[in-house]
């Protein structure tokens, strides 16, 4: 009598095991609709900031400073003097030799009328011209030596720290201060010599600093050497960076992202991918009487962060498990949780559901 129990309680849960696997319960998953975007190849490359201008000013004579006309940090004009140094000496020198210029042009002048009226030789004149030309020459010399005494701004820019005071004595060489050109910023950076066909006048990129983790700067690459380094087998290249806001400063490390072949492409999330050994694979959700997942091969093109472009295998339009695919299998039942659009979190894909239930 026992054994025949437990013979019906075995039949029992047999029955019961075959009525649960024939109707097995919906996998709750999340699932994105496959979409044609925007795609660049990216490239990342460490760069170095340097100003469209910049200029060590130093003495290039021995001579103690009379007037300094600006501030560390002073935006200055081009032209505008900087600095002044004693040119008492020259002074004197230069009203000297006026005098002499102005006498021997006075010579010319009545000499001049002179052989016109056949009263002086030909030669005189010549003479005469010769004084005026050697006047105007040693005047010429004076007002050199003068200017040699005043540094002005070469071109329109931000100065640097003042290292001079009035009273001291320039030395040929003495840095005084710098002068920077920022309105645009040269940035040198380094890329491996296998993107040399990618890298070209007038590609676009971005660029990242430490300083401003959430700004990005846009420039354009204007040349590429010549020459790849034989060491590093890379080639250096220049971008342009326009800095308006003048956040950029000279020396600044930044780090570099060319954006290279753009093109409008299918990209899915890199967590809807399932790969088995060199196979890559998406569930494709299929609809009908009930939802199912259907296991579809594809071929991957390039990555970014957080996406990978389909080459193949996929049509835009189609919903792809993004979230619970390592809990189905090919023709697997499933129910839709909450829909991926923008690449929230689990926990706001979550909300998400809850929010709609509520509704």
């Amino acid at each position: 009598m026992r054994f025949f129990t437990l013979s019906l309680l075995s039949c029992f849960i047999l029955m019961m095991s075959a009525v649960v696997s024939s109707n097995p319960k919906p996998t709750a998953v999340f699932v994105t609709k496959v979409e044609r975007v925007f795609f660049v190849d990216e490239m990342e490359a460490l760069g170095t900031l340097q100003a469209a201008e910049n200029v060590n000013l130093t003495s290039s004579v021995t001579e103690r400073l009379t007037k300094i006309n600006f501030d560390d940090n002073q935006r200055v004009k081009k032209g505008y003097v900087l600095v002044e140094m004693d040119i008492s000496e020259e002074n004197a020198q230069l009203a000297e030799e006026s005098s002499r210029f102005n006498e021997a042009k006075s010579q010319v002048e009545r000499v001049r009328a002179l052989v016109q009226r056949s009263s002086a030789s030909k030669s005189t004149l010549d003479e005469r011209e010769r004084e005026l030309n050697t006047a105007k020459a040693r005047l010429a010399g004076i007002q050199s030596r003068i200017s040699q005494k005043r540094i002005v701004a070469p071109f329109n820019g931000v100065l640097g720290i003042r290292n001079i005071s009035v009273g001291a004595l320039a030395q040929p060489g003495m840095l005084i201060t710098t002068i920077d050109d920022d309105s645009k910023m040269k940035l040198d950076f380094s890329v491996p010599e296998v993107f040399l066909s990618s890298l070209k006048k007038g590609l676009t990129i971005e660029a990242k600093a430490s300083a401003y983790p959430n700004q990005i700067f846009k420039g354009t690459v204007t040349s590429v050497d010549s020459r790849i380094d034989p060491i590093t087998r890379s080639v250096m290249a220049r971008a342009v960076l326009n800095n308006d806001n003048r956040l950029l400063k000279a020396g600044m490390l930044m780090r570099v992202q060319l954006n290279k072949n753009p093109r409008q492409t299918l990209v899915v999330p890199e967590e809807a991918l399932v790969t088995t050994g060199n196979e890559n694979a998406v569930m494709l959700v299929e609809t009908g009487e009930d939802l199912k997942v259907k296991r579809q091969v594809v071929e991957l093109g390039a990555r970014r962060k957080g996406s990978v472009e389909i080459l193949s295998g996929l049509k835009e339009g189609r919903q792809v498990v993004t979230h619970g695919t390592l809990k189905v299998r090919d023709g697997a039942l499933i129910s839709i949780r909450a829909v991926e659009k923008d690449n929230e979190s689990l926990s706001e894909l979550l909300k998400q559901k809850t929010k709609e239930t509520a509704e």
